[in-house]
């Protein structure tokens, strides 16, 4: 049984844009290039930049918190941004340097409105990325599955609610789910299945709208028993993944 590689996606600030990908190289123990690597501090959150640990992600800008950044458009060249939103003035700016940095802060605490707190500051620390789960290097969502739910709530259900890494097309639906340990080939990277993704509120957000408009995490829990959409997995052999690659039925672990 194989899948087809629909959509490979990384989200160079979290929280923010997703950016569509050709291609991408996989390297052992890590994440996609550039994939969540600045955050948006919203007030202080403990992170140090000298020495970076995992922080919950409801410290920072993100949807879960704030769906108003849902309405934000950015794309990052390297380290060149350029964001955008509805009513609100463009930016353009150098997440490389201080004055950028503190311009993007800027432009982001006037998105956030009342919600903004004080010393909102963009992060990043040197072969840092603030993933949702720090063992979770690459994340998947089969699409049969969100289709499966689609048809349980009698509505549609945008991909991108789920912000995954890869998409998926020729699995059956859910079967990922118990697929912890096992291994499988992504195009020419290999890959070892970490762990279901636990949905969260982020997910509640339409992508296009940045309104609150679907208990996606309730439906979840009423038509499955569970708050899980998509699998976490750890690059064990690298490789280029491309869309359009396969991405093989894993095997027994090794």
């Amino acid at each position: 049984m194989e899948a087809l590689i629909t959509g490979l996606f990384r989200y160079p600030i979290k929280g923010f844009s997703a950016e569509a990908l050709a291609q991408a190289d996989l390297v052992p123990g890590r994440a996609i290039a550039q994939d969540r690597r600045w955050v948006v501090e919203n007030g202080p959150s403990g992170f140090d930049p000298e020495a970076p640990r995992y922080v919950p992600k409801m410290k920072f800008a993100v949807l879960a918190a704030h769906p108003v950044v849902a309405a934000a458009r950015t794309r990052v060249v390297g380290t060149a941004l350029s964001a955008s939103a509805p009513g609100r003035p463009d930016f353009h700016g150098d997440l490389g340097a201080d004055a950028g940095r503190a311009g993007f802060a800027g432009w982001v605490r006037d998105l956030l409105g009342e919600d903004a707190r004080e010393g909102v500051r963009v992060l990043q620390a040197p072969d840092y990325q603030f993933l949702d789960h720090p063992a979770g290097h690459v994340s998947i969502v089969n699409l049969a599955s969100v289709r499966d739910l689609e048809a349980r709530i009698g509505r549609p259900v945008d991909p991108l609610r789920f912000r995954a890494n890869l998409y998926v097309e020729g699995w059956p639906p859910w079967v990922e789910n118990g697929w912890k340990g096992r291994n499988l080939l992504l195009g020419f990277a290999r890959a070892t299945v970490f762990a279901p993704i636990v949905r969260c509120a982020a997910t509640e957000v339409d992508p296009e709208t940045a309104e609150r408009d679907m208990p996606l995490v309730e439906h979840l829990f009423e038509q499955y028993g569970h708050r899980d959409c998509g699998i976490y997995v750890q690059v064990t052999h690298g490789g280029t993944v491309r869309v359009g690659d396969a991405c093989s039925t894993p095997g027994e672990p090794e």
